[in-house]
């Protein structure tokens, strides 16, 4: 008699259905993420099977570090970094195993980051009695160079973004990745808030106290939930000089219960509400309604036409309504933030904020 094979557990198909192309578009190699997500039939062994694929990597990172190799170093560690990222970054049933991976993400992040090209410096933001984690990265060659902030969404975090930095680093941006109330580092302590407008508020009070930047060239940049926050804030802060969302909603209750239940449960845990009622109620205050008027810089809106988590319409209702200059960019056979076709948004929004905030590639 053959032996009765348990069905794997649908939470895995959700992960790799919704998030397999971003895993590889952001640093995964196509053969660890084949080798981890085949070789797992339960969700619960996500977070060790892809700590353990991250340790690989940063084992050779150690090692190029002993070896005083360190652009070698740092590739290595900013993909263990990744790495450990995605075994954290949906694993909220489990917080003490999530905290570890999480741990282990900063940390080899922020053993890379002296050895990046250009470097990396973390930072912390002072927020509501805290502080905000961030990484800022600044162009060779480039004196005061305008600064894309750039802001996370439900399940990102400064440690997945060296593959979108380095497209606006290339073009004479500095890069800021921070992880703001329900994100990151600050996930833990600061739940998730509708009006982002006030931590953007706070970084780019802090931004402004730099000599190293130009704080009167400050562009915003969302992905995924961030899509939502920085035209958000742009609405509220005419600092922000341009503004790219990608793939944000417009409204986070439409469609709130159609979504997958990783990142319904997610948002339950990351906006700190006891049951999924109480998230759903918490989903709208996440709206740009009688807001998106307020956006008059210019705004770049990026939009899969297959995007099962945030459909197209939600981009085309935020164009409609923002009252400055918008591109709207909606690629048809696009997933979500169009991590299936990168090269159809990457190249072309960091040209175009490179040309609105006046950046000179190094």
């Amino acid at each position: 008699m053959k032996p009765i094979l348990a069905a794997r557990d649908r939470r895995i198909e959700i992960a790799n259905a919704h998030w397999g192309p971003r895993f590889v578009a952001n640093g995964v190699t196509m053969s660890d993420f084949y080798d981890v997500t085949s070789g797992i039939d339960r969700w619960e062994a996500w977070c060790d099977a892809w700590s353990a694929c991250a340790a690989i990597h940063e084992a050779l990172g150690r090692e190029a570090l002993a070896a005083h190799c360190g652009l070698s170093a740092a590739g290595h560690l900013t993909r263990a970094g990744v790495c450990y990222h995605f075994a954290k970054f949906l694993f909220v049933h489990d917080v003490d195993a999530m905290r570890r991976a999480h741990r282990k993400a900063i940390e080899c992040r922020q053993l890379a980051l002296p050895h990046l090209r250009p470097a990396g410096e973390r930072v912390e933001i002072p927020f509501a009695g805290t502080a905000l984690a961030g990484i800022l990265r600044r162009p060779e060659g480039v004196l005061r160079p305008p600064l894309v902030v750039m802001i996370m969404g439900l399940d990102s975090a400064k440690e997945e973004m060296d593959a979108y930095e380095t497209t606006f680093l290339e073009r004479g941006m500095a890069t800021l990745a921070f992880d703001g109330p329900g994100q990151g580092e600050a996930e833990y302590e600061l739940p998730i808030r509708g009006d982002y407008e006030v931590p953007v508020a706070a970084v780019l009070d802090w931004v402004e106290g730099r000599q190293d930047v130009d704080a009167t060239r400050i562009g915003l940049w969302g992905v995924s939930l961030g899509g939502y926050y920085a035209p958000r804030a742009a609405a509220f802060d005419r600092r922000v000089k341009a503004c790219v969302a990608l793939s944000g909603p417009y409204d986070w209750s439409d469609g709130f219960d159609e979504r997958n239940e990783l990142t319904r449960e997610a948002f339950r845990v990351r906006a700190g509400c006891a049951t999924m009622d109480e998230a759903r109620d918490a989903a709208a205050s996440l709206s740009l309604a009688g807001i998106a008027a307020r956006i008059a810089c210019p705004l770049y809106i990026v939009a899969g036409g297959r995007d099962m988590l945030t459909p197209p319409r939600h981009a085309q209702r935020l164009a409609a309504e923002a009252s400055g200059p918008v591109m709207l960019s909606i690629v048809p056979d696009g997933t979500h933030v169009v991590n299936n076709r990168p090269y159809r948004y990457r190249p072309q929004t960091a040209d175009w904020l490179a040309s609105q905030l006046g950046a000179r590639a190094a």
